[in-house]
């Protein structure tokens, strides 16, 4: 598995062990980690803080020339507005763990130039198949239902 991808789903437990939905995420520049987060809208009482939104805001302020040369790994496929920060930031290539729970926004990254790869991971389906079953309420309220 690809390590980076590992540590989104370890992000994934890590939200889920708090009470969360098990979403995880990282963004990776030059081979290393710059930022890590976790879907937190539950625990923070957060409109915005999906996985992706906590992996930026954890990653900070940056140069655009570090966000344009970067890779954001997801568990999940990013919703409309995880997939806008992505276009904002013009991060060129986005790793999905899956998109068979939920499928965001990858047509939209695709038709401006982004990299999309979508690994199928099994694990990232268990989380959220198991999360959903439990918590579908939870879930509906994430994605807007």
């Amino acid at each position: 598995m690809n390590k980076f991808l590992k540590v989104a789903i370890d992000e994934a437990k890590q939200g889920l062990k708090e009470g969360g939905i098990p979403i995880g995420s990282v963004i990776v520049y030059q081979d290393k980690i710059i930022g890590r987060g976790h879907n937190r809208r539950i625990q923070k009482g957060s409109v915005v803080l999906h996985a992706e939104m906590d992996a930026f805001e954890n990653a900070g302020r940056q140069p655009a020339n570090v966000y344009k040369n970067a890779t954001i790994y997801t568990t999940l496929s990013p919703c409309v507005m995880c997939t806008g920060a992505i276009l904002l930031y013009r991060i060129p290539k986005v790793v999905i763990g899956e998109n068979t729970t939920f499928l965001g926004e990858e047509a939209l990254l695709k038709s401006r130039g982004v990299i999309v790869e979508v690994i199928d991971n099994q694990e990232c389906k268990d989380l959220m198949a198991s999360f959903i079953a439990n918590n579908s309420e939870l879930w509906n309220e994430d994605i807007g239902d």
